[in-house]
């Protein structure tokens, strides 16, 4: 498993779709994963601290956890197949780690709530629809000042990709 940061959510014009964009950590790949706007609403609430007056499912669910005292210890992308992502929550309840199904979009929805959960990917997930975004300067990865040139080449990335790109072949 790669570990990997949550960038943020974006739209995809012209069909105005929602993805959910990781990064690996140590590395140059991207990982864009197309979700729904309940879901993109949800991270981006919790990325921005938004609070709203009543809790919202994602929310709810975290409040569930914890008054279970289940802590969710990782969110894992585990498959890409026939063009729809997987991934599992990673869980721990009393000592004993406990794995369940759940859409990537929800997970780390949950992760962003969360704080500190880390999120990963299978390798062969990265393999398969991650997607290379190289930095103009010599070093090879972006960091500080090279923001705005890391969202251009985003933009232009955003330009030209489509759903169809990640089925596979």
């Amino acid at each position: 498993m790669i570990e990997m940061e949550l960038v943020g959510v974006r739209v995809e014009l012209p069909a105005n779709q929602p993805i959910v964009l990781l990064k690996e950590r140590e590395g140059t790949r991207y990982l864009p994963i197309w979700i729904g706007a309940v879901e993109a609403t949800a991270i981006a609430f919790a990325l921005q601290g938004v609070e709203t007056p009543r809790p919202l499912t994602h929310d709810l669910f975290v409040d569930v956890l914890g008054e279970l005292s289940v802590e969710l210890v990782a969110v894992h992308v585990t498959a890409l197949r026939d063009g729809t992502f997987y991934a599992e929550l990673k869980l721990l309840r009393d000592g004993e780690p406990h794995t369940v199904s759940a859409r990537p979009s929800d997970a780390i929805a949950l992760a962003a709530r969360l704080g500190e959960v880390p999120i990963l990917s299978a390798e062969e997930v990265l393999d398969e629809a991650g997607l290379e975004i190289e930095d103009d300067d010599e070093g090879g990865s972006t960091s500080g000042g090279d923001d705005e040139e890391e969202v251009r080449q985003f933009r232009a990335f955003l330009d030209e990709v489509t759903p169809e790109d990640f089925k596979e072949q």
